[in-house]
């Protein structure tokens, strides 16, 4: 951590600096985000990492007051990494920041131990502010997903009731579900995983088997009518 960081002290109004460890596999992204962070006054992107393990290693040596995870990563995932900090530096704040819709992963994050989600597309201005409403001990999830998940408390209705897609599947399968139904390739969801395609075959003969489908086109139309499901509720 910085010896330069700015802390409360007695007659000083200046305020914490806050410390952000941004975790993202693509390099580019890690950038533009440390940029954007740094234009705020009271925020100081302390360090990043392209995968769990170096982002373990950052966290103990730099101590962030909040760390912004992606979902999908080198070999483990994104909320493996939560679920790891959970165990280890439960009170350390996470926030997811993916290209993965809202409405298919932000109660499973949230359930990881995450304390807020925004998609890569909001703005700027948004994800400051959710950073802002972690720190501040609240949750951070869009309007639209709050409303959502409201809307089921009342109603009574679990979010993944047991035997649906999202119960049955793992975090990196159901990455690899979502991706089908949305048309891309086997190749194509290995190269946006940064696996091999091997591995995706691998993840489709699981998927099938978990879901009790049969062939092929039957994992396809599925995974299709699930996101579409999703997406429209």
């Amino acid at each position: 951590m910085s010896p330069t960081r700015t802390k409360l002290n007695a007659g000083s109004a200046s305020p914490k600096t806050i410390d952000v460890l941004i975790v993202d596999d693509h390099p580019i992204v890690r950038k533009g985000l440390a940029q954007l962070i740094s234009h705020e006054p009271d925020m100081n992107v302390c360090g990043d990492a392209e995968d769990v393990e170096q982002a373990l290693t950052q966290v103990a040596k730099l101590h962030p007051d909040i760390v912004i995870v992606d979902l999908t990563l080198k070999k483990l995932s994104g909320l493996d990494l939560i679920r790891q900090l959970q165990n280890i530096q439960p009170d350390l704040a996470t926030l997811v920041l993916s290209m993965h819709d809202e409405s298919l992963y932000a109660e499973r994050a949230l359930r990881a131990g995450a304390r807020g989600y925004i998609m890569k597309q909001e703005g700027t201005d948004k994800l400051v502010t959710a950073i802002r409403t972690v720190l501040a001990g609240d949750i951070y999830v869009s309007e639209r997903m709050a409303a959502r998940m409201l809307g089921k408390l009342v109603g009574g209705r679990s979010s993944e009731a047991p035997g649906s897609v999202m119960d049955r599947l793992s975090d990196r399968e159901l990455e690899v579900f979502e991706l089908l139904g949305r048309g891309l390739s086997t190749r194509q969801v290995a190269e946006r995983l940064n696996v091999s395609v091997k591995t995706i075959e691998s993840h489709r003969e699981h998927i099938k088997q978990k879901l009790q489908l049969r062939n092929a086109n039957e994992l396809i139309q599925h995974a299709t009518q699930w996101v579409t499901a999703i997406g429209a509720d």
